[in-house]
């Protein structure tokens, strides 16, 4: 076959091509149109709406329509001293898990990336908690924190320590709710963790045992480099998940006592659904959105800063 047949026969072909692409389109549209329709109505359509609410007064218990008050909600937001005790409150519960989360995560993926005996056993041991549903996690630490009857207090009377009242005192509430997620969540970082671990080359760490590299000098110079990305990508993840606490401590303190460990969601759910105030706290929720925008910005810049270096 000559070159000038196959040309023709590209040529004849070429029109064909180009009368499909409008009904390819079309099937395509198709497809994508049961989530576009599930996008506009669950996601993009509570967004402007929430907008909306929060330049009203709308209130569940008043009957008539909500009236306009433009930026009074935001003003309101911005000089209220609740607002800002559960956000610190949050920030709070935010440092005190994100770094046990990454730190201990990472540890536990080096040991086991190690090839302990019994692979399965740690496995399971370190990602199973993150399977049981926060209320299960939540009443089981409940008992183990329960001052008369724990297991926290019973094993630290047998060296003679006095035992507390972890969520009845100010002072220990939200170490102990910190704890709880801490151990509930970690398997999640782990298995991510692990999985990096896994793709790292072994010929990266025979190229440098052959150099004379030792274990530690091979941890500090290629594994944590290596890890640079998937690290990031954690603590993003960690951080958002921390900011966003609730379900925890509704369960555990309800945000008690003395508001110690009440984070700014539950002052949001309380603003909009117990006092009834939606346009209030709607403002609410857009100011703690417009903070956690800022801040993966923040970390996003921070991030490609180091991959520049």
């Amino acid at each position: 076959m000559t070159s000038a047949t196959l040309a023709k026969g590209a040529a004849t072909k070429a029109p064909t091509t180009r009368s499909e692409r409008p009904r390819k389109g079309r099937i395509g549209l198709l497809y994508v149109t049961p989530f576009l329709v599930s996008f506009a109505l669950f996601l993009l359509w509570p967004i402007v709406y929430g907008v909306w609410m929060s330049f009203t007064d709308r209130d569940l218990a008043a009957g008539a329509d909500p009236e306009f008050v433009g930026l009074a909600n935001y003003a309101e937001a911005l000089t209220d001293p609740m607002v800002w005790t559960t956000f610190g409150n949050t920030v709070l519960f935010t440092v005190l898990t994100t770094i046990p989360l990454v730190v201990l995560s990472l540890v536990a993926a080096l040991l086991v990336n190690m090839g302990l005996p019994g692979q399965w056993v740690w496995r399971m041991a370190f990602f199973l908690p993150y399977l049981l549903a926060s209320t299960v996690v939540s009443l089981f630490w409940e008992w183990l924190y329960n001052p008369e009857l724990g297991l926290i207090n019973t094993v630290l009377g047998m060296f003679g320590i006095e035992g507390k009242s972890w969520l009845q005192d100010p002072a220990t509430a939200m170490g102990a709710i910190a704890l709880t997620t801490t151990w509930w969540t970690l398997g999640f970082n782990f298995l991510l963790y692990l999985a990096a671990l896994q793709n790292i080359p072994a010929t990266v760490y025979e190229a440098a045992s052959i150099d004379g590299a030792g274990k530690w000098r091979q941890l500090f110079s290629i594994t944590l480099p290596l890890l640079r990305n998937t690290t990031v990508l954690i603590l993003i993840l960690q951080l958002l998940a921390s900011l966003k606490v609730f379900d925890q401590i509704y369960q555990m303190t309800a945000g008690g006592p003395d508001d110690s460990t009440r984070s700014i969601l539950m002052y949001v759910f309380d603003t909009g659904f117990t006092n009834y105030r939606l346009g209030y706290a709607s403002a609410i929720s857009y100011v703690f959105f417009a903070i956690i925008l800022i801040l993966s910005l923040l970390q996003f810049k921070f991030a490609r800063r180091s991959d520049q270096r």
